[in-house]
This record gives C-alpha cells, sequence and structure tokens, in this order.
C-alpha cells in the first residue's frame, strides 16, 4: 500500500504527523497533488475543540494543485490540469443543495467536509469528491498563491459583504480586519459601499484594511467603537453590519450599530460557548426589522471561476495577505504562528 505524509489532529489539544494511504478514487472524485496551500484559523478552532473531537484527522481546507488522477465518469477537468478547490465540497445532489443551500450539504456545515468529517488538504495527495461540480481550472495568468485565496479568504469575505445587502452608497462597518474582514472589506467596495468603517486595533490589519477599501479605520483599544460609528454616521447607524470574528461582544455591537430594517452579517466562526446573545433593546425588542444572515461559504466551480475572474482582470490581488511562507515540512510551526498571531502574522502560505 502505497503511503503519503499528513499533517493531523490526533486529538484534542494535540497536532503532528502521521503516514496515511493515498487515498483511492471513485468514479465522480479527482486525486490533486497540492503545490500551495494556507493554514485558517479554522483549523486553530478544530484543535482547541470547538466541533468536537477528531482523531487522527488530517487537517487543512485551503489547496491549489495539480489534478494527479480523476475517475471515469469526471467531465471538464483531466490530469495535469492546475485546479482550486473549495473548502466547501458539496455533492450538488442531496436535497440540501438542491434546495440551494450548498454549503449545508446533507446537513448543518454538512458541505465543510475537509477536516471536518473527511480527511483535509494538508497532505501529499487530497481527495476530491464530486470533482466535475468542485475543481475550477486556474487561468495562466493567475498565480497558485493569488488563487489559493478563492477557496476560502474571498469566497468567505465576499459572502459576508453580499450577505450583508449593503444598498449602493450605502454605509457597512466590519469587525476585524483578519483575512476574512478583509476580502469583506473588499467586497464591501466591490459591491458599491459609500462608507466603509472597518474596525480594527493591529496597525498592519489597519494598513491593510485602507488598502482594501476602507475609509476610516476604528481602532477599538483606543475609542469605543459603538460610539464612534454612530458618531461617523450621524447617530442614525449603519445600513449593514459585518461580524468577521466570531464573538459575543462583537456580535451584539453589529446589532447595537444597524440602523432599523438594516442587516447583520455573521461570516465569524463563533467557536466558545454555548448561546449568542442578542442585546433586546437594540433588537427593537424583536421588531426592529434588522435582519441577521448566516453563511458558510458557497461552494462549486461555478463560484470559484468567478472568484478566479477578479483576479484575472484585476479587480482584486489578495496576496498581501501573504505574512510568512513556509515549507510543506514546517507546518507544525506555521500553526503554532497562526494559533499565537505573533510576528505580525495575517496568513501563512505552504509551499508543498
Amino acid at each position: 500500500m502505497q503511503t503519503m505524509k499528513a499533517f493531523v489532529m490526533k486529538r484534542i489539544g494535540e497536532v503532528g504527523w502521521m503516514e496515511k494511504p493515498i487515498p483511492d478514487i471513485g468514479p465522480n472524485d479527482a486525486l490533486l497533488k497540492p503545490t500551495i496551500g494556507l493554514v485558517c484559523t479554522s483549523d486553530v478552532h478544530t484543535v482547541e475543540g470547538a466541533v468536537g473531537e477528531r482523531n487522527n484527522l488530517t487537517l487543512g481546507h485551503e489547496v491549489v494543485g495539480i489534478v494527479h488522477k480523476v475517475g471515469n465518469e469526471v467531465r471538464g477537468v483531466k490530469e495535469g490540469d492546475r485546479v482550486a478547490v473549495g473548502a466547501i465540497t458539496p455533492c450538488f445532489k442531496c436535497e440540501n443543495c438542491q434546495r440551494g443551500f450548498t454549503s449545508q450539504c446533507t446537513e448543518m456545515l454538512g458541505g465543510w467536509k475537509y477536516a471536518n468529517i473527511k480527511d483535509g488538504t494538508f497532505a501529499e495527495y487530497v481527495h476530491v469528491n464530486d470533482a466535475e461540480a468542485n475543481l475550477a481550472i486556474i487561468p495562466d495568468s493567475v498565480s497558485d498563491e493569488a488563487a489559493a485565496y478563492t477557496v476560502d479568504m474571498m469566497s468567505t469575505g465576499f459572502m459576508a459583504a453580499e450577505n450583508a445587502d449593503i444598498p449602493l452608497g450605502g454605509t457597512v462597518a466590519i469587525f476585524g480586519q483578519g483575512p476574512v474582514g478583509l476580502m469583506a472589506t473588499s467586497g464591501a467596495r466591490l459591491l458599491g459601499a459609500g462608507l466603509i468603517i472597518a474596525i480594527e486595533s493591529v496597525p498592519k490589519r489597519q494598513e491593510l484594511a485602507k488598502h482594501f477599501g476602507a475609509d476610516v479605520v476604528v481602532d477599538f483599544t483606543k475609542e469605543n467603537p459603538v460610539e464612534e460609528i454612530m458618531r461617523l454616521t450621524g447617530g442614525k447607524g449603519v445600513d449593514s453590519a459585518i461580524d468577521a470574528v466570531g464573538s459575543q461582544i462583537i456580535f451584539e455591537s453589529c446589532i447595537k450599530i444597524t440602523r432599523a430594517g438594516g442587516t447583520i452579517s455573521n461570516a465569524g466562526y463563533h467557536s466558545k460557548g454555548d448561546y449568542v446573545m442578542i442585546p433586546r433593546l437594540a433588537w427593537g425588542v424583536g421588531m426592529s426589522d434588522k435582519t441577521i444572515k448566516t453563511g458558510l461559504c458557497p461552494g462549486g466551480k461555478e463560484r470559484l471561476s468567478r472568484l478566479l475572474k477578479l483576479i484575472e482582470t484585476g479587480r482584486i490581488d489578495p496576496t498581501p495577505l501573504t505574512t510568512h511562507k513556509f515549507k510543506f515540512d514546517e507546518l507544525e510551526k506555521a500553526f503554532k504562528l497562526m494559533k499565537t498571531k505573533e510576528d505580525g502574522v495575517i496568513k501563512p502560505l505552504i509551499i508543498y
């Protein structure tokens, strides 16, 4: 039996390396030989136990690479193609997919398969289910590094902005300028927001927030963000608010600063606690016409192809998010850096 090297969650709180069999593929699947990957804070949350115990589960869900093998029913991609595969890989056949909720494939959060319900992408070979629907060919002019950002960070951040229903020329506040928040900021600009307010305290992230389209950056360590946002909007509040972190205090702040009839978009990973509380009065005691939207980024090659087109045509260059680069066998070091958030890390790039 041929084996490969994989970086795994051994159990809650513990990661490491192990040898695993190279995956077999079925007629509708593909086997990918990765070239570039990214480490995500979601991997850190998973190891900390946010979705429960996992034993010897390969981590990772952000990857691009070369098609190594395809099943005999797969059309549209072939061996040798340079492709991106979404962090979310729906089956496109189940009831939830048929209802239009592909990220909730089969069950809630079921489209999130890598490093959740199947082995992830931090391995020398990666299994791709329903490959014809989930693999997007990367245009020649788009680098592997840039393409890697489409599979989660761009897709999730842009989803946050799309779900926020930002009116053309409207106001939006985006809490957190990590990778997802920065892409939400970029997405808000592309969607035509008139005033983009970013909430962030880290100087490098503040700088990138301006780079990606923020008009104002509020440092929550120096001023009360709710009070400052209300001041900036003349006491009206914003049309749209985005939680790109996933925390109780940020979610509450989003409710408080959103004007009646506005939208709160949550793209953050709420990894702690049993409940997320809503401030009753700021919610209009339940009758404020404020909409709360949540989402797990969409999957599928159509979504990826559109995001790749934005890079190809110069609408966005996501590569400034890359702050560190590591070789594949240095993954444990990259993972620890993403956990501690030291050295100004935003996104560690993995070169296979």
